[in-house]
């Protein structure tokens, strides 16, 4: 059983306090109900039947049990480059989701293998129980395990040079404070390259034009996340917080030197993206880096999850895939460096302009398809419909919970050399203006 795993706390009830559906509810009396569910999978170091990724369970704090899973893909790995490496921390509103969870474990897959890269995708400590400021602080543990390359695999197979954080909606804010605090901690030893966020979560007490209005189908309705943080933080703080409003003089400490911002069009969090996207944007304008905004059309919040064979899921990724594999930014002397992708063409402009243009990826042409079965259900809970719940797991240190088979007793860095087969369990409001008047480049390939 994992660390916050308590089934007390999952009791049918009736006295909700706080309904962060489709995620979670809190009740009254202290005890929270999980409602996403995502099974556990097992690491497995014979990547053969992974798409060619061997994976692994490690502590990387023995005093918190903070925990990661690692993602390597052994044909590049043998081929003898190095390989850059992505540090991803999940998303679920900080309390749900975990990085052993199919969802998660089947996403890292998929980036580490089509990136070609190293993933180390973190377990941290979730909330109600471990309350903001932990999974920062645990975030933090395991980039600077990541920086130490004691593992086998980082020391003999990862480019350090080449260090991506990465998350997806909480995940996003956490990968951004985390790199913030990297930037402000220069005898940390650790260079990052980039920074990636996916819908990422950010908010404020007033209401941005785009969120007025709830149109009864968006996951994330305006008044639910207005209730989020003020939970996990345990109520030592408000949507006024600067951790979801970053300040300019916080961004201005930034010195990765790309940024990547990946918004959804029908997502109630996209305009606060587009606006982050905007502010890196311009201060790069000034410093010399790469900002790059990547949006999805007619898509909503956490979709390249719930169905990664989808279209628009594929081209998210590919853009992600093009931003971790291009040469390292180089040093710019006042100028923007800013990409967009048309007609399937990469073109690569340097500019003085703080207006780069935007990726924007098609509509999808076919009907969302829930390969893992609770994307929907996400969904229809929103629209009132009743939802499976789960028993809530969080972290927990490797072979001492739930799961058991989710570490080996035996030590094997080798890497294996057999035929590989793809992954067959992978198969299966209006938005508002951009900012700075942002050109688009509308692709549909």
């Amino acid at each position: 059983m994992h660390a916050n795993e308590n089934p007390a706390l999952n009791a049918v009830g009736t006295d909700v306090e706080v309904d962060l559906s489709p995620f979670l509810l809190g009740y009254k009396d202290g005890r929270v109900k999980r409602l996403l569910k995502s099974s556990f999978v097992a690491a497995a170091e014979n990547p053969t039947a992974n798409r060619g990724v061997a994976t692994r369970d490690v502590v990387v704090d023995h005093s918190t049990g903070v925990s990661a899973r690692l993602f390597l893909p052994t044909r590049t790995a043998m081929a003898g480059r190095r390989l850059p490496i992505v540090v991803y921390i999940h998303g679920g509103s900080f309390c749900t989701e975990s990085a052993f969870c199919r969802t998660y474990h089947c996403y890292a897959t998929s980036l580490a293998a089509s990136a070609e890269a190293i993933v180390v995708s973190v377990e941290y400590r979730l909330a109600p129980e471990h309350p903001i400021p932990t999974a920062y602080d645990d975030a933090w543990s395991a980039l600077r395990w990541v920086a130490s390359l004691t593992d086998p695999w980082l020391a003999n197979y990862a480019d350090p040079r080449r260090t991506f954080l990465a998350g997806d909606s909480a995940g996003g804010n956490i990968a951004y404070h985390t790199t913030v605090r990297a930037s402000r901690d220069g005898g940390m030893g650790v260079d990052i390259e980039g920074m990636i966020i996916v819908q990422p979560y950010f908010w404020g007490v007033e209401r941005l034009p785009s969120e007025a209005v709830w149109d009864g189908a968006a996951v994330l309705p305006a008044h639910r996340v207005d209730w989020l943080w003020p939970f996990v933080t345990a109520g030592q703080a408000g949507n006024e917080d600067p951790r979801l409003n970053p300040p300019d003089e916080e961004i201005a400490s930034l010195t990765c030197r790309r940024v990547l911002v990946a918004v959804a069009e029908k997502d109630t969090l996209r305009e606060r993206g587009c606006r982050l996207f905007a502010r890196i944007r311009d201060y790069y304008a000034h410093t010399g880096g790469e900002a790059t905004l990547v949006e999805s059309e007619g898509e909503d919040h956490g979709f390249h999850l719930y169905s990664p064979l989808r279209a628009t899921s594929r081209r998210l990724m590919e853009s992600i895939v093009r931003f971790i594999n291009q040469p390292p930014a180089p040093e710019l002397d006042g100028g923007l460096l800013w990409h967009a992708i048309m007609d399937g063409k990469r073109i690569s402009r340097s500019s003085t302009m703080t207006t780069p243009e935007l990726i924007i990826l098609g509509v999808p042409s076919r009907p969302f398809r829930d390969i893992f079965g609770y994307g929907m259900d996400m969904k229809h809970h929103c629209s009132g419909s009743s939802l499976t719940t789960c028993m809530a797991y969080g972290t927990s240190k490797i072979g001492g919970g739930r799961g058991k088979a989710a570490s080996s007793k035996k030590a094997n860095y080798g890497l294996f050399t057999g035929p590989v087969r793809p992954n067959k369990a992978c198969k299966g409001p209006a938005a508002a203006p951009l900012p700075g008047g942002t050109q688009a480049i509308k692709n549909f390939f």
